[in-house]
């Protein structure tokens, strides 16, 4: 019954990852909770692992269409994959209701923010399309015309920076923190949301492992859950992007938010009554 409810969990996952590009990892530890069983220490690593190996299929998916930007993409996943332990060896030491509580308001912001955004910039809802689409500003890093990054301290830097915070935050709730790294992507590089998407993978990638390293060590990883969910994961993740273009639109990104605020929801109770 665990091996089929962790598969189950993986193709939701994957599948909400693959037409939102960051986001759908939110659901992984409740789900893994409520579903599967698992206490929310055993489940933030296998969130994140999973999230990284299932990323790992759309990367290669982007990549063959040269989509993502890996020098904003390196800089954001070095500072994400060296705060991921740091985030999990704290959640291992943080009492559960603590755990729950801060789950909830993470998620109550996520999902309010995802709201607004599909209601006042519905041309941002639609993640996930086959072309780039670029636009030149003047955050601290910038795109060519050409679409390559002009890579300087400065952006690298900021990048840095943002994934330090992001890599902590996904250590500590286990989510992918791609809700975090496409909007942020977007503001300092200026490059636009379908590039933003396929960059993002690729830094999923990066921290999940980093926090998946991290909790290998420690001896909190538990393997009887995590393959059947990366494996049901992989699944939801090819026939998410493969519908993306068909389906994420303002609609979809509305009822995926209304899902995360119910889910806040109930975190919170169960936080509230632990």
């Amino acid at each position: 019954m665990e091996l089929l409810a962790a598969i189950a969990t993986g193709v939701v996952i994957g599948l909400s990852l693959g037409l939102t590009g960051g986001g759908g990892s939110i659901l992984a530890v409740p789900l893994l909770i409520y579903v599967v069983g698992l206490t929310p220490a055993a489940a933030v690593p296998v969130s994140l692992a999973a999230v990284a190996l299932t990323a790992v299929v759309g990367t290669l998916q982007a990549a063959r269409a040269k989509l993502p930007v890996w020098p904003a993409a390196g800089a954001f996943a070095a500072g994400g994959a060296l705060a991921a332990p740091v985030g999990i060896a704290l959640a291992a030491r943080l009492d559960e209701r603590f755990l729950l509580l801060g789950f909830a308001v993470l998620a109550l912001v996520v999902g309010s923010l995802m709201a607004w955004r599909s209601v006042r910039r519905p041309d941002e809802a639609a993640a996930v399309r086959a072309r780039p689409e670029l636009v030149d500003g003047g955050g601290a890093c910038r795109l060519a015309d050409d679409g390559r990054l002009r890579f300087t301290a400065p952006c690298a830097a900021v990048l840095a920076a943002a994934g330090l915070g992001t890599g902590l935050l996904s250590g500590l709730f286990g989510v992918g923190g791609g809700f975090v790294i496409v909007p942020v992507l977007m503001g300092v590089t200026q490059m636009g949301v379908h590039r933003a998407v396929a960059t993002s993978l690729a830094v999923l990638v990066a921290i999940g492992l980093g926090g998946a390293v991290g909790a290998l060590v420690q001896g909190t990883l538990p393997w009887a859950v995590l393959l059947p969910f990366v494996a049901g994961g992989a699944a939801g993740m090819l026939a998410g992007r493969a519908l993306a273009a068909r389906l994420a639109g303002p609609v979809l990104q509305r009822l995926f938010a209304a899902a995360i605020v119910l889910v806040a929801l109930l975190m919170g109770y169960r936080g509230l009554s632990a």
